[in-house]
């Protein structure tokens, strides 16, 4: 409690973590459909074939690759050990510049 500076216990309710997510999932999937429209054909391809990986945090939100395959009809799949996966894709980048030159999508 911010007034009395006492540790407090409250109840949340399931709902209630839904509404307070909504628009952050909403800005994901706005996010993926964007970046899907700005992927170079030759890369799409792969994305159709392979579909998407979801990784990070975001990843392990119940119910995520769900929405995520009904919104864009690809198939998604969670990545292997979501959490420790993007700090070792980033070491990797950081180790190869010029991966990323291969990779990233013009803004």
């Amino acid at each position: 409690d911010l007034i009395d500076g006492i540790p407090k216990t409250i109840v949340i309710t399931d709902e209630e973590i839904r509404e307070a997510l909504r628009e952050p999932v909403m800005t994901i999937v706005e996010t993926v459909r964007t970046c899907l429209e700005r992927t170079p054909p030759e890369l799409a391809a792969d994305i159709v074939d392979k579909g998407i990986v979801i990784t990070g945090g975001g990843a392990l939100l119940r119910g995520i690759d769900h929405l995520l395959r009904q919104e864009t009809n690809l198939p998604v799949t969670q990545g292997e050990d979501p959490l420790s996966c993007v700090a070792l894709g980033v070491g990797k980048v950081l180790d190869e510049l010029e991966l990323l030159k291969k990779v990233a999508i013009p803004a």
